[in-house]
């Protein structure tokens, strides 16, 4: 069964997010700018500069390029998450449990496996969502405990975002996009 108009405006949301030089597609100038971003603004040093500016590609390229090369358009995009969640919904929720596990697990720079205010604003100015304002009230939403997020709960709001046809339920990541995130 497709996806229904709901969850198909969540990935129009989620296309709009990942195209960080905001020039309506999304390319390796998307994956090159938010790298090097994230890179500089965490200060990393050569060798873990290294390994996230390899996770980041290879992060883009399984997940949202997925195996095409250039730049992916917005119907590409939805289409390909499309088939696969027609294919097989409950290997796509894990599909994109795994996703975002694996950007949030880059994100967590420090690996304690919880994401502190700095590390959620770093990584989205990194990824061109540069309102501080609305940024720190996305990761308030949250509710932190001691400044810190589990990374369990980022991921699986994203999991929800990116899965649930239910318009009912209520979505930190759709609310916080939809706020202007």
């Amino acid at each position: 069964m497709a996806a229904n108009d709901f969850l198909v405006s969540k990935w129009k949301i989620w296309y709009k997010s990942l195209d960080v030089n905001h020039d309506g597609t999304i390319s390796m100038e998307d994956v090159e700018e938010s790298r090097q971003k994230f890179s500089e603004l965490h200060h990393l040093d050569a060798e873990k500069k290294k390994m996230v500016m390899e996770n980041f590609e290879k992060w883009w390229n399984e997940y949202v390029f997925r195996g095409k090369k250039g730049e992916v358009s917005e119907t590409q995009f939805i289409e390909a998450l499309q088939n696969d969640y027609k294919a097989d919904k409950d290997k796509f929720k894990k599909q994109m449990e795994t996703c975002f596990d694996t950007i949030f697990d880059v994100i967590d720079t420090n690996k304690d496996r919880s994401i502190s205010e700095d590390e959620f604003l770093i990584a989205f100015e990194a990824y061109g969502h540069e309102n501080v304002a609305l940024d720190t009230k996305f990761f308030k939403a949250y509710n932190p405990v001691d400044g810190l997020v589990p990374l369990k709960d980022i991921v699986a709001s994203w999991v929800d975002f990116a899965t649930s046809s239910d318009a009912t339920k209520p979505s930190v990541v759709k609310t916080a996009f939809e706020a202007g995130v």
